[in-house]
């Protein structure tokens, strides 16, 4: 592999933006993303500007980390979130410890199978326990087989929590976790 896996830097904002909206547009956006295409395209520079700087390198609370190829395109991404015990996740569940939340995740198709989501993960899961965390989850559709399989390999296990999937759909997000070692 001979992409550089790193934290995204405050200016860049624009390939941030990029490299969600290509997300977004995925076969499989709808099971994976708490927002649509439509949603996201129409924000102003502003939004994708402070979510970029939120997210950067030196950022305590939360990290974005890309794959950048050597033609400078970024391949894909995820970001950790640092949830504090007694705080509300996303689908308005207590957090009961300090914890990372994987959130994002998105690899181009023409870069998966190629080891790009494996280093990702592996950064992912390196600055989570800098950070002080023993835990990371993350929620997956139950029918996002594919995302579901990568999790499993990369040793996330299912806990038994789930949540209802946003919509009305009657489906279930699944919580999976890492403990650390």
């Amino acid at each position: 592999m001979s992409h550089l896996i790193r934290s995204i830097r405050t200016g860049e904002w624009a390939e941030a933006k990029k490299l969600r909206l290509a997300a977004l547009q995925d076969p499989v956006a709808h099971l994976a993303f708490l927002e649509t295409y439509e949603e996201a395209v129409v924000r102003p520079d502003s939004y994708w500007q402070d979510r970029t700087a939120g997210a950067a390198e030196g950022v305590a609370w939360r990290q974005q980390i890309i794959a950048e190829g050597p033609d400078g395109e970024w391949a894909g991404s995820v970001t950790v979130l640092v949830e504090e015990a007694g705080a509300r996740d996303p689908f308005d569940m207590v957090v009961e410890r300090r914890q990372g939340h994987v959130v994002g995740v998105f690899v181009r198709p023409e870069h998966r199978g190629s080891g790009v989501t494996g280093a990702l993960f592996d950064a992912a899961l390196e600055w989570s326990w800098d950070a002080g965390l023993e835990r990371v989850r993350l929620f997956v559709h139950e029918k996002n087989g594919r995302a579901e399989a990568f999790y499993r390999k990369a040793g996330f296990v299912p806990s038994g929590v789930s949540a209802p999937a946003p919509g009305d759909s009657g489906d279930q997000e699944l919580e999976f976790v890492i403990e650390r070692s």
